[in-house]
This record gives structure tokens, C-alpha cells and sequence, in this order.
């Protein structure tokens, strides 16, 4: 887990850590921070020092690719057969969280998924 929201593409010609514009690049930032924004740590940009101390994510948004590969994903496929914006969105730096800490989850990122939402 991570606390950051990735954009397209996630892959690159050459199957490496690269960044990878989008033809809409400039949207799918602005998606991204229009989420990350609204919640302080992602914004901050190094959430997981105590797992990952290199990890830095600039406003806490990362283009796919850049930060790791995936070839064949399922959000670059949306958005190249489909036409749909799609980001992925990291809640946190443990995959699964406890369930009483689920109220925690939801007051950190309660304000980013209203923001979110209006982009619409």
C-alpha cells in the first residue's frame, strides 16, 4: 500500500520505470490533485517513511509508469478502449487496515472524495 493517486499511463514502450504521458495528462493531474489536496499527508508527498524512506510522491500524485510499470492494466485499458478517466487512488500505507481503523480512513479522505466527485 502507498498513500498516493496514480494516473495514466502505468506502462511505457520500453517496460520501464519511466514517466508516461497521457494525451490528457494535464486532466488526469489535475483529477489527481483535486483528490490528493484535500488530504494532508498524501499531499505532503513522503506518507510512508517508517516502510518506504526514498518514497516521494510531489502533491501526492504519481503518473503510473514513473513510479512502477504495469503493462496491461486495467485503468491504461479503460482510458485507451473505453475513453474512461480512471485514476487509482492508494488509502494507505497498510493494505489492510483494521477494522476500527476504517473511521480514521474515512475522516482522511472524506473531503478528497467530495472534491473528487466534483470534477464531474
Amino acid at each position: 500500500g502507498s498513500l498516493v493517486v496514480n494516473y495514466p499511463f502505468d506502462d511505457d514502450e520500453q517496460g520501464v520505470a519511466i514517466y508516461s504521458k497521457s494525451p490528457d495528462d494535464a486532466v488526469f493531474q489535475q483529477l489527481a490533485l483535486s483528490y490528493s489536496k484535500e488530504n494532508t499527508k498524501m499531499y505532503q508527498g513522503s506518507p510512508c517513511q517508517d516502510m518506504y524512506p526514498t518514497e516521494y510522491f510531489p502533491h501526492g500524485i504519481t503518473n503510473g509508469a514513473q513510479w512502477y510499470n504495469v503493462p496491461g492494466g486495467m485503468q491504461d485499458w479503460n482510458y485507451l478502449h473505453t475513453n474512461c478517466f480512471e485514476v487509482t487512488i492508494e488509502l494507505g500505507c497498510v493494505k489492510y487496515p483494521k477494522a476500527e481503523e476504517l473511521p480514521k480512513y474515512w475522516e482522511q479522505n472524506r473531503r478528497s472524495l467530495l472534491q473528487f466527485m466534483k470534477q464531474v
